[in-house]
């Protein structure tokens, strides 16, 4: 009933040089909402929408999903049904901002001792020696690392940014391993064994899960790693924007959250409480 709408949903996010991973989730939150109102697409206003996403959130969904369906919604009426949308009918939702999991090094090397296949070993210690997202190392070719340089080009990156970070020595070795003892794989550098395409973040997600289950860890993510770069980094006492350029966030906003985790950082920091010169600017 609803495929041709989502055909064009599809061709539109070509159009505009989506991802195709967007697209398809795209598709998934609008041809859901298309179920659960029941009506002619032609038919459906804002308020359609207003509905539905209370109705969501009153059934326990959180505001970054519904905002998923807010995004995906939005250019489904604006790019396929040509449909006025309105913000302050359909705003989007505040999302509660949530310090990140940071693990030590300790605990990072306890996951890793614990990740018996070298392949995914050698992910996880990329991910948190080079400041990656679990896509950005899945989607890693031989060509893009460079040992002459001691560098990693990092491409097809969330925001289409193109960027290099470090490589470490410790990291470049058990990438060596890795490489010599798995085939010497010359394009995709972790491919899946089976199909030799990439790897998918799902199961990144699963072998993490069982590493930290086996290190006696516990809320390990991949994304965790790149958080423990960065705040290791801020600890360290790397400039800001050098971190912000190695893990290519455009917003130094994105960048500051590591200030409030740096536990180092924060705690160098001494009370106006205990001041003994009895001075007062106020």
């Amino acid at each position: 009933m609803y495929n041709k709408y989502l055909l064009q949903l599809e061709e539109a996010g070509k159009f505009r040089n989506l991802k195709e991973r967007s697209i398809n989730c795209y598709k998934n939150y609008v041809a859901y909402f298309l179920k659960y109102m029941g009506k002619t697409p032609e038919e459906l206003t804002c308020n359609d929408v207003r509905a539905f996403l209370i109705a969501k959130k009153e059934e326990g969904l959180k505001a970054t999903t519904l905002n998923l369906y807010n995004s995906a919604i939005r250019f489904f009426y604006r790019n396929v049904l040509h449909i006025l949308w309105d913000d302050i009918t359909v705003p989007r939702m505040i999302i509660d901002r949530k310090l990140p999991t940071v693990l030590t090094l300790d605990e990072v090397n306890r996951l890793l001792d614990a990740t018996d296949d070298l392949k995914y070993k050698a992910m996880f210690a990329t991910m948190y020696s080079a400041g990656m997202r679990v896509s950005e190392v899945i989607h890693l070719h031989y060509d893009d690392i460079s040992r002459t340089n001691m560098q990693i080009h990092v491409r097809n990156t969330k925001n289409r940014m193109d960027r290099y970070t470090i490589l470490s020595e410790r990291n470049l070795d058990l990438l060596t391993e890795y490489w010599f003892k798995k085939g010497r794989p010359r394009g995709i550098l972790f491919p899946n064994k089976f199909t030799g395409q990439y790897l998918t973040v799902g199961t990144l997600e699963q072998v993490i899960r069982r590493s930290a289950i086996d290190a006696g860890l516990s809320g390990v993510t991949p994304h965790c790693l790149r958080h423990s770069f960065a705040t290791h980094l801020m600890e360290q006492g790397v400039e800001q924007r050098k971190i912000q350029a190695l893990l290519g966030h455009r917003d130094p906003k994105s960048t500051e959250v590591y200030l409030h985790i740096s536990n180092k950082s924060l705690m160098s920091v001494k009370s106006p409480f205990d001041r003994k010169d009895g001075n007062s600017n106020g």
